[in-house]
């Protein structure tokens, strides 16, 4: 790999080794932090002086914080060398009260400038709307649909029972939900069609041609069930196999799988023995177990020791394909994915939507940290936390999330992305869900479904909600920054050679959906919303209404 094909921050070093930089590189930042300033206010006051409206377009918005900042530094560094100059005169005059209380004021400011040098935004600014990257995917190019319905959730919270019972959660609410978004994404009216025009757009853009689901082809469901994570941290008895712990905590909900898995069956036409569901890095317990395998026995559920003699599951194993870090570590073990990965046709991600205290979200991309089998810092291997925003704060970082995104069996087979948001929350420091004071939730659960085929795209709405909902994991600096890098993964801010199919920077990934932020949580309008031709489409569904319409 050639310097300029090398990413900006390998991570293989350590942390510790990444933030022993030069002080020389410090300082350079520094005043590049305020060179933006003094040309953000230059930009400002052209663009506005003349005219004053002007100040509500985005990128004056965005300037002017900027230009703001840069303000209060040239007006505490002026102030502070006037205070001491003062100073300095007075005590000359042998007037030393005065001198003292303007030496004092002088070194208060000093600190003041220091600090504002010294100091970057621990959190994101505010995400600049309606500026999409990347090139869009999908039937309905960048569309995400999004339903919402409150009739689907029924918990009253802790102590009421669980939230994934059947009397908490309506099984009939989530199944109307699941074949509402598959229609609104194909933009069909049935729910077998609509299943068809997804199995040929796939098809036709992976080289296959004009065909549908072939009977056999095998079909791969990545949930997320971290809450039954392996090791000391996991909910469930390895032995017995039901969860002992944790029983509140925001996994998949055993609804949104019977639902997926019966439309597979019901309206695809798929075969139950053709489907694999589960998360490889955890256990699948028996209270969702239970609630799925009596209507589809013969589905694969996937387990990371294999279940036990009473409910045996099927146990993940290490393929021959392996999968690459594109800042290429040396000396860390070799991943592979999952062999049911490699031997399945198809990949439907299932995520859950929920903030996160090291990646600021946890959405579709970082549900693949679940595919890897081992725990994301096991040691002998890449530690896939060294790239997350809270260790990586900024933008323009390689981030492996993009390679897992990105992989010819990961991504490569994504068919259909869905978030899972009846029960939203914050991992890994809350064990049960939080209410949504953000309209239309109104103090209730989030009850919400997202589906898209365009991996960036979901997860870059999801953001926007979650964003918009809690002012703090979210919120982190650098949050969104992975989907800026997957959006512009054939040429991306951090220049990292993205390849995670090759040893070497072989063959580089394509852009791998599309990104931008909504113009605001009110209206909630992206740019194809706005009629502009590109970027994200979000279309809602009204569940009291019943009809689709699309956020204009």
């Amino acid at each position: 790999m050639t310097h300029m094909e090398r990413p900006r921050e390998c991570r293989a070093e350590s942390i510790n080794e990444a933030r022993q930089r030069p002080a020389a590189k410090q300082r350079r930042t520094r005043w590049a932090f305020h060179a933006v300033g003094l040309l953000s206010l230059v930009w400002f006051l052209f663009r506005v002086l003349p005219k004053p409206a002007r100040a509500a377009y985005p990128c004056q918005k965005v300037a002017a914080p900027l230009a703001g900042g840069f303000v209060l530094w040239v007006a505490g560094a002026l102030a502070s060398m006037t205070a001491c100059r003062r100073g300095v005169r007075l005590i000359v005059q042998s007037r030393l009260r005065l001198a003292v209380i303007c030496l004092g004021g002088a070194a208060l400011l000093c600190c003041g400038v220091i600090l504002m040098l010294s100091e970057r935004p621990s959190q994101a600014d505010n995400p600049v709307p309606n500026e999409p990257i990347g090139v869009a995917r999908g039937i309905q190019p960048g569309r995400v649909v999004w339903e919402h319905n409150p009739d689907a959730t029924h918990w009253s919270g802790p102590g009421d029972g669980h939230w994934w019972e059947s009397s908490h959660t309506s099984q009939d609410a989530v199944d109307r939900m699941i074949s509402g978004m598959i229609r609104g994404l194909s933009g069909r009216q049935d729910d077998r069609e609509a299943w068809d025009a997804l199995f040929r757009h796939f098809n036709k853009t992976h080289g296959k041609g004009d065909v549908g689901y072939k009977a056999g082809e095998k079909i791969v469901i990545k949930v997320n069930l971290v809450g039954c994570i392996i090791g000391d941290r996991g909910n469930v008895d390895p032995k017995g196999y039901d969860m002992v712990s944790g029983l509140d905590y925001m996994n998949t909900s055993p609804q949104v799988m019977i639902g997926l898995i019966r439309q597979l069956v019901r309206a695809a036409g798929v075969r139950q023995a053709d489907i694999s569901i589960g998360d490889p890095l955890t256990l699948f317990p028996n209270q969702y177990y239970l609630m799925c395998h009596p209507e589809f026995p013969e589905v694969h559920y996937l387990d990371h020791n294999g279940g036990n003699s009473d409910h045996p599951r099927t146990r993940v194993k290490p393929s021959s394909v392996p999968i690459y870090w594109s800042c290429r570590p040396a000396g860390k073990s070799q991943d592979f994915v999952p062999d049911v990965y490699a031997e399945s046709e198809y990949f439907i991600n299932v995520a859950n939507l929920k903030s996160h205290t090291l990646a600021g979200v946890t959405l579709c991309a970082k549900n693949h940290l679940g595919s890897l089998i081992r725990t994301p810092v096991e040691r002998g291997y890449y530690n896939l936390h060294d790239t997350l925003a809270k260790n990586v704060p900024g933008y323009g970082h390689y981030r492996s999330l993009v390679d897992l995104m990105g992989h010819a069996h990961t991504g490569g087979k994504g068919l259909v992305y869905l978030i899972d948001g009846l029960y939203s929350g914050v991992h890994p420091i809350e064990d049960s869900p939080k209410r949504w004071k953000l309209p239309p939730f109104n103090g209730r659960w989030s009850s919400s479904l997202l589906a898209s085929q365009d991996p960036v795209a979901i997860d870059s709405v999801a953001f926007d909600f979650l964003y918009a909902e809690w002012n703090d994991h979210p919120r982190m600096s650098g949050a969104d920054d992975y989907l800026h890098e997957a959006a512009l993964a054939d040429n991306p801010p951090s220049g990292t050679f993205y390849d995670p199919d090759h040893a070497g920077s072989t063959v580089r990934l394509a852009s791998l959906g599309v990104h931008e932020h909504w113009n605001n949580a009110q209206e909630r309008k992206y740019s194809r919303n706005l009629g502009r031709g590109a970027g994200i489409e979000l279309v809602s569904i009204a569940a009291a209404e019943g009809n689709r319409q699309s956020s204009q």
